[in-house]
């Protein structure tokens, strides 16, 4: 009987074998090119197309602005920032757990020593009495026991190696995952830094204004004393520069919001922190390489994230295929025992027993088929998350490339109109200190001109915003192939 059972535990060990689906990474249709790419475009636009030597966007992508201020920042956003430290736990947790179902490969072995005193009811030997009419005596005794317990589960229909690679898959994932909240979170530093900046030009801007304001009521009111101007032109004056002091006055709200935003970013209290005054830069935007469609699966981590999804789900669905095949345990335990300190740690103490056990379910009311068809439901949200991943990732990147492409013609054509606004300004004021026009045609030619500036001013910023965007469709500095493995 023990070798048929030897043999039988034989062939099951030979013939373990994986039972569930083998796993492709799910096919997406990649267009051959980015559409926007293809079009006609002016020599201002920021991206073009890489080469075999420029193919990547470097892993600090931010250094390409250029600007020292900006490194600093994202250098301290790295070490602080509370989401990507987050983020990183949350990875460190999902590689434990990679650690935790690996160790399943291996026999646990356990020991439990014992020193154990008893005195046993006198009732449980039922009133016994002596010849002489009294009780018998009950006397306690010590128990010494050092026992060693091993048991092992072979990997028969690949249960282990299914848990494990689901792990492994998950903490992939969560790899991803850090990247993509490192990514998001330097972009949106870099976002919020220009934003200030645009602020901070915005403020000089409105300051000037305001300047050049309080001397056109100046001079009316000077022209009034004198006679040549009415208290009309003088009350437009002061409307027009009292409207222009509360709104250079209100342009602290958004800049110190943005001010306090970074702070964050960075890890540090908004209270303490402090951002340089310091105007947008007015020269050209760096030069963003542009790869194949194809090559941007293999650098955005939200969408490898999104894949390792997939594959875990994949390992998932073999796991539950295991539950139809019975379980194998290997069980033993050994060790010493005595009643006598003296003799426990001796050869005749020693005391073992070794066997296996085969468990197998026979009726769970479907279970096991529902819990199958639920990983196989789960299979398919995930590849379709995955494919969504895939097309949001090319509609950003042709997002950004149109609105660079769009944004370099606007800021041409309205620096064009606040050239034309300068020239009525200056005309119109001309006309005006010769007495030929009234002081409202010049009011209307200032609020023209700040108007047409401020347009400019959001034009550019939206292009050092979408280039930032660009960057982070692109998937910044970051390849599937750092991906860790397990």
């Amino acid at each position: 009987m023990s070798s048929l059972i030897c043999a039988f535990i034989q062939i099951l060990l030979i013939g373990g074998c994986s039972v569930g689906p083998r796993y492709k990474r799910p096919p997406v249709a990649t267009p051959p090119a980015f559409k926007e790419a293809a079009s006609q475009a002016t020599d201002s636009v920021v991206w073009h197309v890489a080469t075999p030597s420029d193919d990547k966007i470097r892993t600090k992508w931010w250094e390409c602005f250029g600007d020292p201020a900006l490194n600093e920042l994202e250098e301290r956003a790295a070490v602080s920032n509370q989401n990507i430290a987050a983020a990183t736990a949350h990875f460190f947790a999902a590689r434990a757990i990679v650690k935790q179902a690996r160790s399943q490969y291996f026999p646990t072995v356990t020991t439990n020593p014992s020193i154990v005193n008893t005195r046993p009811s006198q009732a449980q030997f039922g009133g016994i009495e002596t010849g002489g009419g009294s009780s018998l005596s009950v006397r306690s005794y010590t128990q010494y026991s050092l026992p060693f317990d091993a048991s092992w589960e072979p990997d028969l229909w690949g249960r282990i190696r299914y848990n494990v690679r689901a792990s492994a898959f998950a903490a992939q994932a969560s790899a991803a995952d850090l990247e993509n909240v490192r990514l998001s979170e330097q972009a949106e530093l870099a976002v919020d830094y220009y934003e200030s900046l645009s602020q901070d030009s915005l403020k000089k801007l409105f300051d000037d204004t305001v300047k050049a304001y309080r001397d056109a009521l100046d001079l009316n009111r000077s022209l009034q004393r004198s006679g040549l101007a009415t208290d009309e032109a003088v009350a437009q004056a002061e409307s027009q520069f009292d409207a222009a002091t509360a709104q250079d006055t209100n342009l602290g709200i958004l800049r110190a919001q943005y001010e306090h935003a970074i702070a964050v970013l960075v890890g540090e209290s908004p209270s303490t922190f402090r951002l340089a005054d310091k105007p947008l830069p007015d020269g050209p935007l760096p030069g963003i390489p542009l790869s194949l469609p194809s090559q941007l699966i293999e650098r955005r981590p939200d969408i490898a994230s999104a894949e390792r999804a997939v594959a875990q789900a994949n390992a998932q669905i073999g796991l539950a295929k295991t539950a139809y095949f019975p379980n194998l345990l290997l069980t033993a335990s050994a060790g010493l025992g005595n009643f006598s300190f003296s003799d426990w740690l001796t050869w005749p103490s020693r005391f073992w027993s070794i066997g296996p056990t085969l468990t197998q379910t026979l009726f769970d009311a479907s279970l096991r088929r529902a819990t199958v068809a639920q990983y196989r439901a789960t299979y398919d949200q995930s590849v379709a998350n995955y494919r969504q991943a895939v097309l949001v990732a090319f509609a950003q990147v042709e997002d950004n490339l149109a609105a660079l492409r769009i944004l370099s013609q606007d800021v041409e054509q309205q620096d064009a109109a606040v050239a034309a606004a300068q020239r009525s300004h200056d005309e119109a004021t001309i006309r005006y200190n010769a007495g030929l026009d009234p002081y409202l045609n010049v009011l209307n030619a200032q609020t023209v001109l700040l108007n047409y500036q401020q347009t400019a001013l959001t034009y550019r910023v939206q292009r050092f915003v979408s280039t930032v965007q660009l960057i982070k469709a692109l998937g910044g500095g970051w390849d599937g192939n750092s991906l860790p493995a397990f």
